[in-house]
């Protein structure tokens, strides 16, 4: 199973949360508090994400965090990459830190890149934007007060 691990879901969590106030300085204890991600947590990913760019960090008092770049222009692939490393689905792809024992002589080397490069373009066509939850939308006032009026009357 190709299976994401739980800090970059963690991560992923907390850039939609910060894209939803994306021009406010959020602090390692506000966005613990906003996601229900352990401050240790939030703490470590808030850095691996600022050394990737995509967050800035600002200092002293009133400091904390804040997008690095718009979040349309934040893909998913880039919070991947820097919570987990480059993605590499097997060891024979090339980039990949591991190492295979049958490498010299397996006749699928070189066949996983195609589909290690499909999966990085499909999640980098995947924006932070993508990722946030929709609000919900709730109807009219109008609407409710017609459907609580019509339901009344037939009782």
């Amino acid at each position: 199973m190709f299976k994401l691990n739980r800090m970059t879901d963690y991560a992923v969590v907390m850039m939609a949360d910060m894209a939803r106030s994306e021009d406010n300085i959020r602090t390692a204890p506000e966005i613990s508090s906003a996601t229900g991600v352990p401050l240790p947590t939030v703490s470590k990913l808030l850095k691996n994400l600022a050394n990737a760019g995509l967050l800035a960090s600002q200092r002293g008092a009133g400091g904390g965090y804040l997008l690095g770049r718009d979040p349309q222009a934040i893909t998913v692939v880039e919070i991947i990459a820097a919570v987990e490393g480059p993605i590499a689905l097997t060891a024979c792809v090339t980039g990949s830190q591991d190492s295979c024992d049958v490498e010299p002589i397996c006749s699928m080397k070189g066949n996983w890149d195609k589909v290690n490069k499909a999966v990085r373009h499909a999640l980098g066509e995947v924006t932070l934007v993508d990722m946030m939850p929709e609000p919900m939308a709730f109807p009219p006032l109008e609407d409710i007060r017609q459907a609580s009026g019509s339901a009344g009357g037939q009782g």
